[in-house]
């Protein structure tokens, strides 16, 4: 029988909600109906951080928190979990750390983004591991100060974070870790009738069944492109399903020739993982949106999106991956350049979804890279992706898959360049720059607010040449500014 209601702890109390719109998000449920006002509104699209919330879940009999971005969140997301607002962690008489050191640091200044910042670094604060100014800013790449009070709020941070968490939540983590565990179950959740309904299976046959019902209805991973259709387009999506109860989603599996990621594994949840497959990967994860966006975010939806800019595809496309699809009627595998027919449109059949993607590791000989241009370093949208995959024997280039993203209507491979760098000697300059001509053949780029057409066809092949030129040994502290594979400069990861 299917539960009619999400449950989640707020202040210590369990919250069950009923009457849920189907596109209700977390931040309107917080100022809306709680009063509780001061999580802020500010961008409503996930940028600026100042709606930043804490949504702690248990692991391993201990509660892990994480911030997102509330105003894109959607209310329904937070069954199961504990909801950690600004106005939880301490009063004027006695402050949590995190705000005693914002104090002290003389760290606030017009205050609208404090509560987003005092978040956000609450869950850098639970997570207890050392931080230096690097990961530091790495973590507060989300929350965007007005008034650029960067150096003290960061100065606020080290004071306190990455020296093991001593507050109220920590003390408390097992018995909250217990209560949460005793409001899980197995049941379907269901809200609404067949006409409008926010829906979150508990298991994948459930999920297919469902969607098989309503082919109509909008598939929800973390809602951080979805959360944008609501908050932007103002779409009124009647049905909405949400992936975040079903377990076989979630998995990452690691085999000797492949690493399997389930459509439902956050980006945070897979970057442990990625880190083995490639460095260049590694530093890409880290550039895809926020801390906040990857808490949330999926890397099957960014796949299932089929945006033409998106980060993952052509990386994941140059590595060879597949993806795995799934409905009521079984599995089918698709190289994953082929899921990607025109833009907007996927080959995704009427109650299908994007279960798992399968990404070969590279064998011996291969040699991968992988470039994002975008106008900002961190949380923008790429204005070209790149990713190559060469294996090289002999010091050529005797196979290779060439993928780009913003070159296209969808992410592409790069076929005339992959047929012109067969037999180049990598490391030669002047045959690199040879090759990457043949860059005219395969894309056809379009002018829009990220780039020219003439930029990205010229940036496109610049990669290229870097790739060839690396491929052929020489050093990236070289070739990039920053992002190096070497050992030796190992934290600029």
């Amino acid at each position: 029988m299917a539960r009619d209601r999400i449950r989640f702890i707020r202040r210590g109390r369990t919250v069950e909600i009923r009457d849920l719109k189907p596109t209700e998000t977390l931040l309107d449920y917080l100022r809306l109906r709680e009063g509780a006002k001061g999580t802020k509104e500010g961008c409503n699209e996930g940028d600026c951080g100042a709606c930043t919330v804490a949504i702690g879940r248990p692991h391993d009999g201990r509660m892990i928190y994480e911030p997102v971005n509330a105003c894109i969140h959607l209310a329904g997301m937070a069954d199961g979990a504990e909801v950690v607002t600004v106005e939880d962690l301490g009063t004027p008489e006695n402050l949590h750390p995190i705000q005693e050191a914002m104090v002290q640091h003389h760290a606030s200044q017009c205050g609208f983004c404090t509560p987003g910042f005092v978040m956000s670094l609450f869950a850098l604060y639970q997570d207890g591991r050392p931080v230096d100014r690097q990961g530091l800013n790495e973590w507060l790449a989300g929350n965007l100060c007005r008034c650029t009070g960067y150096r003290p709020i960061a100065d606020a941070a080290l004071g306190v974070c990455g020296h093991g968490a001593r507050d109220v939540f920590s003390a408390a983590s097992a018995g909250k870790a217990t209560a949460l565990a005793a409001l899980a179950d197995d049941e379907d959740v269901i809200l609404g009738g067949e006409e409008r309904f926010f829906a979150a299976p508990a298991s994948l046959s459930a999920l297919l069944a469902l969607y098989g019902r309503h082919p109509d209805a909008v598939i929800v991973a973390g809602a951080t492109d979805v959360g944008l259709w609501i908050t932007k387009a103002l779409r009124d999506l009647p049905k909405v399903i949400w992936l975040g109860r079903v377990a076989e989603l979630k998995r990452i599996e690691e085999a000797a020739d492949s690493l399997i990621i389930g459509a439902g594994a956050t980006y945070n949840a897979v970057e442990p993982f990625i880190d083995a497959v490639d460095a260049d990967l590694a530093v890409l994860w880290r550039r895809i949106g926020s801390r906040q966006v990857r808490a949330a975010g999926t890397v099957g939806g960014n796949v299932a999106n089929g945006s033409p800019i998106g980060d993952t595809p052509p990386a994941l496309i140059a590595l060879g991956a597949e993806v795995v699809l799934a409905s009521a009627a079984g599995e089918r595998t698709l190289p994953l350049e082929d899921f990607f027919i025109a833009y907007g449109k996927q080959d995704r059949r009427p109650g299908e979804i994007v279960a798992r993607l399968v990404l070969p590791r590279l064998g011996e000989g291969d040699v991968y890279r992988a470039y994002k241009l975008a106008k900002r370093h961190d949380q923008d949208i790429s204005a070209v992706m790149a990713a190559f995959r060469f294996r090289v024997a002999d010091g050529r280039v005797a196979a290779a898959r060439i993928a780009f993203g913003g070159m296209a209507a969808t992410p592409k491979r790069a076929a005339a360049a992959e047929r012109a760098v067969i037999g180049c000697r990598v490391g030669d300059l002047s045959a690199a720059l040879a090759v990457a001509g043949v860059l005219a053949e395969d894309f056809a780029p379009i002018d829009d607010m990220r780039a020219s057409a003439a930029y990205r066809l010229d940036a496109a092949g610049s990669l290229l040449v870097k790739a060839l030129v690396e491929a052929g040994g020489e050093a990236t502290t070289t070739t990039r500014v920053r992002g190096f594979r070497e050992v030796a400069d190992a934290a600029s990861l």
